[in-house]
This record gives structure tokens, C-alpha cells and sequence, in this order.
């Protein structure tokens, strides 16, 4: 086996056990990039040759004794919307495509302090908003499984790295699925954390109150090690929570015995795909194999949960996305006469049409006369959707559901119709609505082998016991030992 196949604790192991060294590690994730990017077009901006020098400088201290934590020298790839000091923090952006931030995001400082190899910054749609990953100004990612689909979005640069082997594991940012939906179409482990528990400093804001930062990976333990990374208390952040700092790993005892999961029947209603229902109800009968206790229950949001995310997603993107006016930041058009010319021009040439579309939407719902009947609206509606989630885990652990209705679609399909597209969200945007963890973890293939993804969602700050029945689902089934990417053309 390729050193690059490898899951991050394996390759710790090694390390540990002086199989390899941090260059072995990092020159074959490197040489994967060379052979495979071209057809996956993951990311935006490579750094390789700044992770070769790292790579022998972290070696180095290493053997000195000057550093001595587990995880450095591992590689990471990092979504296009976090900032990187002194490295292009484009947004997938015409907008900012020259944009070089002069600071670290906070989980990047993280990182960095871990002493890990960032290989490059991650294509995504633009702004983050997008489902499919093709609303890139740059280019559109593919699917590692078949390079005619798409690999989810906006995360799906980072997705389809991880998946195609190109990076051990990323970054990314979830507002309404945008962690989970790449994770399910390109078969590997996605983790959006309890909105809080990861400091968004440094994030560059869609919609302030729906974002958060979270983890891509090759399977559950990786993901655990990572959120042992990036979560915690950030005082540049003020939605930030100061809470007691938790070890991931030691929650995962590959045991659901006793485990109370819910399995709510309105998202296993129609629009549901019939090879994606089957997987989950193989998952569940594997749950009831394991020990747990399965229950079917209501959760009546699945009508009201979509248009509320993207009243209140629009809203906040179009106060965001203010700034960037071609004065203060951005794009600056060079056809003007006037003030009005340079903000007018530059954002029409900067944004791409999906990112038009919900300013424009923002714009009207909280415009006088409309607020009440939209913003005002949906915010209510916000909170009996936490009550609903608040209710229903009085009585259960955790609430199992599906990660997308549907398996990878072709490249194109949706791009045309906003509509088609905003409904990939249906099953993941609710999360982010309750400020909830979840996590995506794969269940299957569909006939034509892609991958489906099973959606576990915890209690808030419920990321140990949400970890555990992933792990101990995955640890039972052994998905990403039995199927690997084909690289269909």
C-alpha cells in the first residue's frame, strides 16, 4: 500500500515506528498531486515546494528533539475560504483573486502550531455558495469516483482531495451542508461541529450565524484527531464557546450498546432516492445488529427548514458581502467615471452569477416593507426548528438521517436551474438552522458504485457520542477497505 492511501493515524504509527520519514510522507502526496490534479482539479493555489522545505525543516527538528508532537509533518489541505498568511485566500472569487491575507485564520495558527504541511488551498464555489462545486471563477472540481460528477459543494475541492488520496485530510466550511454533501458524494468522512465550538476567525463570512469550520477526512478517527485540533475557545471570536477541552479519540470504544437513535420519517419520504433509502435502512438494521436502540420518530421541519436557511443565509450573505465593493476590498473595475461607476462595475465583473443571485435575494428580504414577512419570518422559524431538534433529544442519542437524497450527479445537470440545486441541501441545512453537530459517514454504493452517505446529528456539543456511533458503524462495515475510487472517464 501507497504511502498516500494511508489514513492519518497510520501514518502516525509509521512515523512512531520509523517505517517512513515526514519527506517519504509529503513527496508522496506530492507526486499524487503531479499525477492525479489534472483530472480532479481540486485545488486553487499548490505550495508544495513551500511543504518540501518544511517537510526537511520539521524533520530536522524532530531528530534534534525540538519538536516532539505526534502530528507533525502531516500534510493538510485547506479550503480557499480560510485565510493563509502570505497565500492567496481567493474565495474561488474573480473578486478576490489577488487577495493575499496578512493573517492566519485561527485554525490555521492551530495547524501550524501542530507543526502540520499545508500542500495548498482547496477550490470550493464561490463565496461558498453552491452545492456542487461549480460555481468556481477558476474551474470545476470532479469526482474522484467518476470524473463526469460532480463532487459536491462548496467543500468539494477538499472533498475530492481527500478522496482522490491527493491530501490525508482538509478543511473546510459547512453553512448548510457544505462539509457533509461533498463528504456523501465523494465517500469519505465529513464533520461540521456545534456552531461554537470552532472559532470562525479568519473565516471569510457567507452567513455569520450558519458557518463553521470543520473537518474532512479518510475516516472517523482522523476526523476525531483533527477537531482535537481545531476546536476551542477563541477570544477573537465572540460566538466562540469557552468550554473544557475534550480529547475526541477517547470517545471512540466501537460500542452503541444502549445508544437511543431516532430515525425521523419525513426525510425518508419521497424525493428520496431508492438506493439511497435502502443503504440507510441496511445502516439501521446494522445499528440493531450492534446493540442500539432504533425508533421511528417526527421531526416535522423538512417543509419549512430550506426556505428558512436560504431567507436567512441570502440575508446575512448580502450584509457580508457589502464590503466587498471595490473600494474597501476586492476587484476594482477599471471602466468608471464616477463612484457609482466603480462600485457598480466592480461587483459586476467580481461576483459570478450564483453570488448575484443571493445578494439580490438578502437585499430584498431585508428591504423595508419585506422584512417582516421574510427575515423576521424565517428567524421564527428558526427557533421551532431548534425546539423540534430540543424535543427530540429528550428521548433519543442521536437522530440518524440522510446526508443528500441523491448520489453524485453529472457536471452540468443543475448548474441552470437554482432551484434543482438548492434542494441537494434539503437534508443537511436544518443542522446548521439548530447550530447541531453532525457528521456524514459513507454506507454504500449505488449500482453504478457511487457513494452513499449516512448522516448521524448529535445534541449540541454532542460531537464524543456522535463520533462514537459513526466509528462504530464504519469500524463494523469497513467502507473505505472494500471500495476505493474508479476514476471513470
Amino acid at each position: 500500500m501507497e504511502l498516500y492511501e494511508l489514513t492519518v493515524h497510520e501514518l502516525v504509527e509509521k512515523l512512531k515506528n520509523k517505517e517512513t520519514s515526514i519527506e517519504e510522507i509529503t513527496n508522496s502526496y506530492i507526486n499524487r498531486i503531479e499525477e492525479k490534479e489534472k483530472d480532479v482539479q481540486a485545488f486553487i493555489t499548490l505550495t508544495t515546494e513551500k511543504a518540501k522545505v518544511k517537510a526537511n525543516e520539521i524533520q530536522a527538528k524532530i531528530e534534534s528533539g525540538e519538536i516532539q508532537n505526534e502530528l507533525a509533518g502531516i500534510p493538510i489541505g485547506i479550503k480557499d475560504n480560510i485565510c493563509t498568511k502570505g497565500i492567496k485566500t481567493t474565495c474561488a472569487s474573480k473578486m478576490l483573486e489577488n487577495f493575499v491575507a496578512p493573517y492566519n485564520a485561527t485554525v490555521v495558527e492551530k495547524i501550524n502550531n501542530e507543526n502540520l504541511i499545508n500542500l495548498g488551498k482547496l477550490n470550493m464555489d464561490e463565496f461558498a455558495m453552491g452545492s456542487s462545486t461549480e460555481y468556481s471563477y477558476f474551474h470545476k472540481t470532479k469526482n474522484p469516483w467518476d470524473l463526469n460528477k460532480v463532487p459536491g459543494g462548496s467543500s468539494g475541492g477538499s472533498a475530492a482531495a481527500v478522496a482522490a488520496n491527493m491530501v490525508p485530510w482538509a478543511l473546510g466550511s459547512d453553512t448548510g451542508g457544505s462539509i457533509r454533501q461533498p463528504a456523501s458524494l465523494c465517500g469519505i468522512v465529513g464533520l461540521k461541529p456545534t456552531y461554537g465550538l470552532v472559532s470562525r476567525f479568519g473565516l471569510v463570512a457567507y452567513a455569520s450565524s450558519l458557518d463553521q469550520i470543520g473537518t474532512l477526512t479518510k475516516d472517523v478517527r482522523d476526523s476525531a484527531m483533527l477537531l482535537n485540533i481545531i476546536a476551542g475557545h477563541d477570544e477573537k471570536d465572540t460566538t466562540s464557546v469557552n468550554k473544557e477541552k475534550v480529547d475526541y479519540t477517547k470517545c471512540l470504544k466501537n460500542d452503541v450498546k444502549g445508544l437511543k437513535i431516532g430515525v425521523p420519517k419525513e426525510f425518508f419520504d419521497k424525493g428520496l432516492n431508492e438506493e439511497v433509502k435502502e443503504s440507510l435502512e441496511k445502516a439501521i438494521e446494522k445499528y440493531k445488529e450492534l446493540g442500539a436502540t432504533i425508533e421511528e420518530c417526527s421531526l416535522n421541519i423538512a417543509d419549512y427548514a430550506l426556505a428558512s436557511y436560504y431567507i436567512i443565509a441570502c440575508a446575512e450573505a448580502s450584509s457580508n458581502l457589502g464590503r466587498f465593493d471595490g473600494i474597501r476590498y476586492g476587484h476594482r473595475t477599471k471602466n468608471y467615471e464616477n463612484l457609482r461607476d466603480i462600485y457598480r462595475n466592480s461587483r459586476s465583473e467580481g461576483f459570478g452569477d450564483e453570488v448575484k443571485r443571493r445578494i439580490i435575494l438578502g437585499t430584498y428580504v431585508l428591504s423595508s416593507g419585506y422584512y417582516d414577512a421574510y427575515y423576521k419570518k424565517a428567524q421564527q422559524v428558526r427557533t421551532l426548528i431548534k425546539n423540534e431538534f430540543a424535543k427530540a433529544f429528550e428521548k433519543y442519542d442521536v437522530i440518524l438521517i440522510p446526508t443528500s437524497p441523491n448520489v453524485a450527479f453529472n457536471i452540468g445537470e443543475k448548474s441552470n436551474n437554482p432551484l434543482e440545486m438548492y434542494l441537494a441541501d434539503i437534508c443537511t441545512v436544518s443542522i446548521n438552522i439548530a447550530g447541531l453537530p453532525g457528521i456524514s459517514v459513507p454506507c454504500g454504493v449505488n449500482s453504478k458504485g457511487l457513494p452513499i452517505g449516512m448522516q448521524l446529528v448529535g445534541k449540541p456539543f454532542g460531537e464524543e457520542t456522535i463520533l462514537n456511533a459513526a466509528y462504530t458503524y464504519e469500524q463494523a462495515t469497513q467502507f473505505n477497505k472494500n471500495y476505493k475510487p474508479q476514476y471513470k472517464k
